[in-house]
């Protein structure tokens, strides 16, 4: 299980030392302004439905079904069929009525801005059906228990992005946003480049090219499988939905604030998602197939034991994080953003909302391990309930908070909501299952270890004021 951790985890690591390379230039270029208002917004409505309807939803559907499936190869090439044709549809739709999309995510941009924004958005959803076909060939490569392959091709759409920026250094602001849009489509590809690679080095070709064949022949064998899948897809679109819809809804109500507040929240939520993906993401990816078979098989006892060592794993290191990146979350800031057009104003703008995001570090990245034993069990339907409590309560908070507190109220409410829905996903659990997680006597230690560290934190603080 921990080899399979530490794979994603490097992996991811490579990508988001990569990614922070890329918004250190970002933000020494382009600074916190309208141009990279505009580009976060372009890049958000084909991330929002990436992490929704492709990673998200499909995957933690997919993967159980097609362990399951009687006729693996006939079964993935008609779910991949499927999708990417609605994908496709969605991709030219945006591509013809650009401005549509664009007030969509941003209602509070003026006409003007909208305007100005519509074309990069055309441009960035191309990216959408790239990934989804990185997403499907993942899937296979994750049911073989091969993660390397994708925990390092993300790499490759900062690597695209940087290069981006150097070439169109010195450029007008117009024109380095065009390169980056463009560089986010040219990163789509390179990583399918390598996911295609890797399935045929894996012999996997055998279940595309034989799906595609037989599809005519074996469609009538995969129709119960298809139903059962599509009917907990769109439970499981919900369930997945929260923390994007969440993201989505920080970023529309953000737009209508001031200048450079959706620019301070990127910044801070990078930040936050580094510990989120090095750790959560990476732990979930890497035990959820092995869940799923043993959960298949009713091994049910070993199941819960690899769910007890993920648990814990993730309580310390989140712990920690969470305690490191409240504390020290100006100097991070500092260090990685204020050059350039990011001043010392700005930093202090994204140090109150990177502080408010990682207070609902540990809730978030524990519901993301746990949910997945719902997603296990194939009961998507909870999951999505729980998605409606989350999200409401996201809702209700981030309209209460955003006059009092404007980008920081935005980050509190979300990081509210993830208290809420670590909770209600926690109440899914029987006694006996919850027992076999949680464990007073590591709780204590927890406890203990975090005051100590909390302790070295702050003294490493004055040394850092002291010495710089």
């Amino acid at each position: 299980m921990f080899r399979h951790i530490f794979t994603n985890s490097f992996g991811i690591l490579f990508s988001r030392i990569l990614g922070f390379i890329r918004d250190l230039l970002t933000a020494s270029i382009l600074g916190a302004n309208i141009y990279s208002d505009i580009f976060f917004i372009a890049f958000k409505l084909p991330n929002l439905f990436r992490r929704i309807f492709a990673e998200g939803a499909f995957t933690q559907v997919f993967i159980p079904a097609f362990t399951r499936s009687k006729h693996k190869a006939v079964f993935s090439a008609h779910i991949f069929s499927l999708f990417f044709m609605i994908i496709a549809v969605m991709t030219l739709a945006v591509n013809l009525f650009p401005e549509a999309a664009t007030v969509a995510i941003a209602v509070g941009f003026d006409k003007e801005t909208i305007t100005l924004a519509a074309p990069y958005v055309a441009i960035n959803f191309f990216y959408l059906p790239l990934i989804f076909t990185v997403t499907f060939l993942s899937t296979l490569l994750q049911y073989k228990h091969h993660f390397a392959t994708t925990a390092f091709a993300t790499g490759l759409l900062n690597i695209s992005l940087i290069t981006a920026l150097l070439l169109s250094k010195d450029q007008s602001d117009a024109t380095i946003v065009t390169y980056l849009s463009y560089g986010v489509v040219a990163g789509g590809l390179l990583q399918l480049l390598v996911h295609f690679a890797a399935v045929q080095r894996l012999g996997l070709t055998t279940i595309i090219v034989g799906g595609a064949k037989y599809f005519k022949i074996k469609a009538q064998k995969i129709t119960a499988e298809t139903k059962k899948f599509n009917k907990q897809f769109f439970p499981a679109i919900w369930g997945n939905s929260t923390a994007q819809f969440s993201a989505f809804l920080d970023t529309w109500l953000a737009s209508f604030l001031a200048t450079g507040v959706i620019s301070y929240m990127y910044y801070a939520n990078r930040i936050f998602q580094l510990p989120l993906a090095l750790f959560a993401i990476a732990t979930s990816v890497a035990i959820f197939p092995k869940v799923a078979r043993l959960l298949k098989n009713h091994k049910k006892e070993e199941a819960l034991s690899y769910m007890h060592k993920a648990f814990w794993f993730l309580a310390f290191v989140l712990m920690f994080s969470t305690l490191g990146g409240y504390i020290l979350s100006q100097e991070i800031t500092w260090l990685l953003f204020e050059r350039g057009a990011f001043n010392h104003e700005d930093t202090l703008n994204t140090t109150a909302i990177l502080q408010m995001y990682m207070i609902g570090l540990l809730p978030f990245g524990l519901n993301k391990l746990l949910i997945l034993w719902l997603y296990a069990q194939q009961q998507q339907m909870k999951a999505a309930k729980i998605a409606t409590l989350t999200l409401t309560t996201n809702i209700v908070l981030s309209l209460a908070l955003i006059s009092p507190l404007g980008g920081v109220g935005l980050a509190l409410a979300s990081t509210l909501s993830g208290f809420i829905g670590f909770f209600a996903t926690a109440k899914t659990f029987s006694r006996q299952e919850f027992l076999a997680i949680i464990s007073l006597k590591k709780i204590v230690i927890l406890l203990l270890s975090a005051a100590l560290f909390t302790i070295i934190l702050l003294i490493a603080k004055e040394l850092i004021h002291v010495y710089i």
